[in-house]
């Protein structure tokens, strides 16, 4: 049965409200980027091995639990839609998962790592069965493809304004609730950004509407949406492209603590380091909008990435001493990077519209859930080379580092991240869509709906 229906236009209040998603869910993920390796090592106790395969291997479970999620938010129906509904029932999930994770137990060295695995693959899931709608969600408020780079920006602005609280209160939180008591400390901040996050997914559920409806509502099997999905060549040219950019970002995010622990040598200006580079990422998301007027959307990632490689390898010749030198490239990357995100996502819900032009069908939950997956994926594969990295160049945790693991750090802070953002720089020149081909489609998929 087709649906066809005026479309009303979202509002700036409701663009408000869909980015309180995004302030939620980096309540999580920003904690995860920056904290959740250096808590691991430095509190928990683990080895950075351990931490950096741990992180690898739970993502076997993702690669089936993504696409799952997708597949079954595609297929919901209730009079809130088919992706709002999961905005008010994966909150308590998610609250419950990080603050367990973030729970040291009174176990030996093996039960630790069990609790460790347990919990964070809980975590994981907890966040998936919330964030995969929540991002399926910007391919039915608009089919423009010009306003859903301005939802996105929108979207992004929330994400690192959340972020920039995660990274700059993080280390103040957990002081101010557990004092010498670490672990307790963790666990409140987890709490408090919890209920915080579970009253901004009810804000995003109540302000946003779903506006798109398939050509068709006719059921297909979770395989055919697969391998619709695998026939999309511009989804699969952007899923690795977002593998990759992630790899950048997570390498940056999560060394940095470490950079500023045991190489800098001040740890107290972790948490301003942290948040003078999500101000920059925030500036470069709002900044978008404007861009995108001017260059299409794949030239100026084009140009964009090719600026991070150049910066990330400057930094490597840094001197730890040269504090101003070091703030200073960490904001100009945050701005080149910033508007990745609304960038990407942006061109994820173009490619729904290329894949319903092409098959007749619509599956925009499977596609958000691979791109949410190719994020924790290449964050993942960022996480392991960390860990391997610094496990074998003699990484000892809250003791002074030797030249080789300093060495280390400085590394996977600047010239690892260059190589990455470089590869990315090649597999935007394969991305097939420029902004013009997606109006055309539109275009097309618009009077087909009109037709029938």
């Amino acid at each position: 049965m087709t649906i066809t229906k005026t479309i009303k236009p979202f509002s700036t209040k409701e663009s408000v409200g869909y980015a309180c998603g995004d302030v939620a869910s980096n309540f999580y993920w920003r904690v995860f980027d920056v904290f959740l390796f250096i808590f691991y090592t430095d509190v928990f106790g683990l080895s950075a091995a351990a931490v950096g395969t741990m992180m690898l291997v739970t993502r076997l479970i993702d690669a089936f639990s993504d696409p799952l999620m997708g597949a079954l938010a595609d297929r919901t129906k209730t009079r809130w839609g088919k992706f709002r509904p999961y905005l008010l029932w994966g909150i308590i999930p998610i609250i419950a998962a990080g603050v367990l994770t973030f729970t040291v137990p009174d176990l030996d060295d093996t039960g630790k790592l069990v609790w460790a695995y347990a919990t964070y693959i809980f975590m994981m899931l907890a966040y998936t069965f919330i964030n995969v709608p929540y991002g399926a969600l910007l391919g039915v408020i608009t089919g423009n493809s010009q306003q859903r780079t301005l939802l996105t920006s929108f979207r992004f602005i929330g994400a690192f304004s959340g972020g920039s609280l995660v990274a700059y209160l993080t280390p103040e939180l957990v002081l101010w609730y557990g004092g010498d008591n670490e672990v307790l400390g963790w666990q409140l901040t987890m709490l408090t950004y919890g209920l915080v996050a579970g009253l901004l997914f009810f804000i995003s559920f109540a302000a946003t509407t779903e506006r798109i409806q398939p050509i068709s509502e006719s059921k297909t099997p979770v395989k055919q949406d697969i391998k619709d999905l695998f026939s999309n060549k511009p989804w699969l040219i952007l899923f690795s492209l977002a593998l990759i950019i992630m790899m950048t970002i997570t390498l940056r995010g999560s060394s940095g603590t470490f950079y500023f622990k045991y190489f800098v040598e001040r740890e107290d200006l972790i948490g301003s380091f942290s948040l003078a580079y999500m101000l920059s990422l925030g500036v470069g998301a709002a900044c978008t909008p404007i861009l995108t007027k001017f260059c299409d959307k794949r030239k100026l990632l084009f140009i964009l990435m090719s600026c991070v490689t150049v910066l990330s390898s400057v930094f490597y010749f840094v001197e730890p001493e040269q504090l101003w030198l070091i703030f200073a490239l960490q904001i100009a990357i945050g701005f080149c990077l910033g508007p990745k995100s609304p960038l990407v996502f942006s061109m994820y819900a173009d490619t729904a519209d290329y894949s319903e032009w092409q098959t007749g069908r619509r599956a925009t939950a499977m596609i958000f859930s691979a791109a949410a997956f190719a994020q924790k994926l290449g964050g993942a594969l960022a996480g392991a080379m960390m860990g391997w990295v610094l496990a074998s160049l003699g990484y000892i945790a809250n003791q002074a580092q030797s030249l080789e693991s300093q060495n280390g750090i400085v590394l996977l802070m600047t010239l690892l991240p260059a190589v990455f953002a470089l590869i990315s720089v090649f597999i935007i020149r394969l991305y097939p869509l420029a902004d013009t081909d997606v109006a055309k489609l539109q275009a097309q998929l618009e009077l087909k709906k009109q037709e029938v």
